[in-house]
């Protein structure tokens, strides 16, 4: 089934439509999440924790690819909207082209001063040599890797998103096949982990360049010659700087949340926190998934002047997402125990000290896919700097504020109730900016 930007979208039509962008992030936030799995039951707390550590970092490096990714898509689209498919390809060939450079150079910039990140994040001993192992063997495939999170918004402005939920597939396949293989088979342990993360990198970066390139390709994207336009570049990054801030400011607050738990209880409470994370991104993956799919469509519809039709997408998108991240909630708190088993369950105190964590800290979904589509649509309008404050605002001021007096009052529950907080004020701010620029979008 091809996706079409064009025409009216109901409540069904957006479901069908963004269901395959779903999956595809469900399917590489699976695949992210493999790596813990394996690691905490099979090498123990202390790489678990490492890993944990490191994480962040990595994905400031890889959001590189989801801003050029999402700012692109909507650039693209936007000209798609306006009739011109020759321009839109040099657009897209540009993009492309200039993500693979960048993120070449801040590889090997990450690489050089990999320790001195480690040891700044709190690492030390046996801790720091566990995270720069892990994080050098990463790193090699990272241009691949900024490549498949740029491709999960190109795919949709292609009209194809189905290739990327396979793709995805793919690489979550591999990673999980060689995890088991490398971890439990070979006993390598986190270096097995990287390997097998890295090689999923890999295959999901290096397949699209490949199919863009190829004859197979029937889309009205495809790769051709052109210049870079430094000012389309800075349209693109002005478009997609709410994605890359977004997931800066998370890896920010990710840092100080495992600073603050350091401080609390350790490398247990380092531990619970990777484990939040990991269920965060599987929840979020889902809103995600949805505004990848959705905001080309009000990319396309904004280009064509289309204003009814913008007034309906944010509608039912609000009503779709409060809907699921309401479901989600629930599933939190009824499933906590379990789902603290899955990673910890070897340890009984510490499943119990995870699933309280679990309970406080997921209340925010209820609430926090609507923040991260406002963030989106403001996007997708071409407003790169509205939606970069919402994203800002939600995780660097509100939440990062939070973790640090919360804890203050409630001691050890104010860490895990941080992001509520957070959301709640960010939800504020999001009917705010929705309301001071109606008229200037029409919505």
């Amino acid at each position: 089934m091809k996706i079409e930007l064009a025409g009216s979208y109901g409540y069904r039509r957006m479901i069908r439509s963004s269901l395959p962008s779903i999956l595809m992030m469900l399917a590489i936030s699976v695949y992210s999440v493999v790596d813990g799995l394996f690691v905490s039951n099979f090498t123990g707390t202390t790489p678990f924790a490492a890993l944990n550590l490191i994480w962040p970092a990595i994905m400031i490096t890889g959001a590189i690819g989801l801003m050029f990714g999402t700012g692109g898509s909507a650039y693209v689209a936007m000209i798609l909207g306006q009739g011109d498919r020759e321009r839109a390809c040099r657009a897209f060939s540009m993009v492309v082209k200039t993500l693979f450079i960048v993120g070449v150079v801040v590889t090997v910039l990450f690489l050089i001063f990999i320790r001195p990140v480690c040891t700044l994040l709190g690492a030390t001993g046996e801790m720091l040599e566990y995270s720069v192992r892990y994080g050098r063997i990463v790193l090699l495939t990272m241009p691949f890797y900024m490549m498949q999170m740029a491709f999960q918004s190109l795919f949709m402005a292609a009209e194809i998103p189905q290739l990327g939920t396979r793709l995805t597939l793919i690489c979550g396949i591999t990673n999980i096949v060689l995890d088991a293989l490398f971890i439990v088979v070979l006993g390598w342990g986190l270096t097995g982990a990287a390997i097998a993360t890295a090689s999923g990198m890999a295959v999901g970066g290096i397949y699209p360049l490949y199919f863009f390139s190829s004859a197979r390709n029937t889309t009205h994207l495809r790769f051709v010659r052109t210049r870079t336009d430094n000012t389309s570049i800075l349209q693109v990054c002005s478009n997609g700087l709410s994605e890359y801030v977004g997931n800066i400011s998370l890896s920010i607050v990710s840092m100080c949340y495992n600073l603050q738990l350091m401080r609390l209880i350790g490398e247990e409470g380092v531990a619970i926190y990777g484990i939040l994370m990991y269920i965060g991104f599987v929840y979020a993956s889902v809103f995600i998934g949805f505004n990848l799919a959705i905001s080309p469509v009000i990319s396309y519809n904004y280009g064509a002047q289309n204003h009814d039709e913008l007034k309906r997408l944010l509608r039912k998108s609000l009503v779709l997402l409060f809907c699921a991240g309401t479901l989600l909630t629930v599933l939190s708190e009824v499933m906590s125990y379990p789902m603290a088993g899955v990673f910890v369950s070897y340890a009984p105190e510490l499943r119990r000290l995870t699933a309280h964590a679990i309970r406080l800290y997921m209340l925010s979904f209820m609430i926090c896919g609507l923040n991260m589509f406002v963030s989106a649509f403001f996007t997708a309008l071409n407003n790169g700097i509205v939606s970069a404050v919402a994203a800002f605002a939600r995780t660097l001021i509100f939440e990062l504020g939070s973790v640090f007096v919360l804890p203050l009052i409630w001691g050890l529950d104010g860490v895990w109730l941080a992001v509520d907080l957070a959301d709640v004020l960010a939800l504020i701010m999001s009917a705010i900016l929705l309301a001071a620029f109606r008229k200037r979008y029409g919505y």
